[in-house]
């Protein structure tokens, strides 16, 4: 009876071990999804390749597919690369293609014509548009970016958009700071809600000024000491 025992205990400790290593597969192929040798709930740690569509849990590895739309419902560990990358939970490494998406936290580097991140990110963001709904924590590149949540870094772009706390350095034609700013705003038109620090553009605006601005016209909202002033405003 104790040997009938023990077989039994051994047996609950052994097999989700192997149930685990059976859900997890070296390489993918498909065409489209459902068309592909691993099932969309197991995980590919490896090479998966696709023409058009495939999905996975997690993957680690390489993920390319060669027209179309790679997609993880869990996390990815690796390079992501195709015309689409979607990736519902957390993303680490390179992300390359068209449109990029990852819906939880994002670490490394985030490229495409749209990139979009829901959660936290670190590195770096590029696109013709880019955009993060977290805390962006690195460099943010492209025609238009957009953050959310508190951002710490540098924003270089057409229009630097930040809703939620700034820290750092804008550098664009347009930047708007709809929270509060500390740090460098560099390009033609400067806004900050509160502007701690230093405004260099044709037009400079803050709600409220703790710093220096430079500029054809500089406005102050709190008007200590001038509300306007061309050429240089400031406030300490």
């Amino acid at each position: 009876m104790k040997k009938i025992l023990v077989l039994v205990l051994l047996c609950l400790i052994v097999m989700p071990q192997f149930v685990k290593a059976e859900e997890t597969e070296p390489v993918q192929l498909a065409v489209w999804n459902p068309v592909q040798i691993v099932p969309e709930e197991n995980s590919i740690k490896g090479v998966r390749l696709s023409l058009f569509y495939t999905v996975n849990r997690d993957v680690t590895g390489l993920s390319l597919v060669w027209l179309g739309v790679n997609r993880a419902t869990g996390d990815v560990k690796g390079v992501e690369l195709g015309l689409g990358n979607w990736t519902e939970g957390s993303f680490y490494g390179w992300q390359p293609g068209l449109i990029s998406y990852a819906g939880n936290r994002f670490v490394g580097w985030q490229g495409g014509l749209l990139a979009v991140t829901e959660g936290d990110f670190t590195g770096l963001q590029s696109g013709g548009v880019a955009w993060t709904e977290g805390f962006f924590h690195g460099w943010q590149n492209g025609w238009v970016t957009h953050t959310r949540g508190r951002f710490v870094g540098l924003q270089s772009g057409i229009v630097n958009i930040s809703k939620g706390q700034t820290s750092g350095v804008n550098l664009g034609a347009v930047n708007y700071a709809d929270g509060s700013f500390k740090g460098f705003q560099g390009g033609i038109v400067n806004y900050a809600n509160e502007m701690h620090g230093f405004q260099l553009g044709f037009v400079n605006i803050t709600k409220s000024l703790d710093g220096l601005q430079i500029g054809l016209g500089n406005y102050n909202g709190n008007k200590e000491p001038f509300e306007f002033l061309p050429i240089v405003n400031w406030s300490f």
